[in-house]
């Protein structure tokens, strides 16, 4: 018995440590070494791993790819279809697994369905990606980047608002500041 819920088409490869309440769908396939957090959904055909950290309460929608080097933190939104590239010059007939760069995405971060993150780069915390984006350098927290390349378009809260010019969130009445080229959450 475990306490997650695997459908019987999906893959678990040992050693993996998957938390508590996570559900995972049709032909997914986690490969060894990877660490899946509790209360998390991997959608059909989703493959995580080798060596792969998902954090708790994350949302991994169909036919995305979690490449070793990839390291999401708790509350991250993969839209489907999203990709995560792994080598920057890949080439069919050159071997580069060494050369492997590492993406971190931060607490709270929406991927729209078809981005592309270009590894070696960060998405900060609560940042948002649109769909199609395609992202080739780091991404603040709090920003909302568009476009191909992706480009900061505005501003978005923690619970994914985009903000107006008084940087309130409409949703939960959050204050936040520009403090040159990043936002902070202004404590009550």
């Amino acid at each position: 018995m475990t306490d997650y819920f695997k459908h019987e088409s999906a893959y678990v490869d040992a050693p993996s440590e998957i938390g508590a309440g996570t559900k995972i769908w049709h032909f997914a396939h986690i490969l060894p070494g990877t660490r899946i957090g509790k209360n998390c959904s991997l959608g059909q055909n989703v493959m995580v791993g080798p060596d792969v950290t998902v954090g708790d309460n994350c949302k991994i929608q169909n036919n995305v790819a979690l490449y070793k080097g990839v390291e999401l933190a708790d509350g991250v939104f993969c839209g489907p279809s999203c990709v995560f590239t792994n080598v920057l010059t890949p080439r069919a007939e050159v071997e580069r697994k060494e050369e492997f760069l590492p993406t971190r995405v931060g607490r709270g971060v929406s991927i729209g369905a078809n981005a592309t993150i270009v590894c070696g780069h960060d998405l900060g915390d609560y940042c948002m990606v649109a769909a199609g984006a395609v992202v080739t350098k780091n991404v603040q927290a709090h920003a909302l980047v568009a476009g191909v390349p992706a480009r900061r378009i505005g501003w978005v809260s923690r619970t994914g608002e985009r903000l107006g010019d008084d940087l309130i969130c409409p949703r939960t009445g959050e204050r936040y500041r520009e403090e040159g080229e990043t936002l902070v959450l202004i404590a009550d």
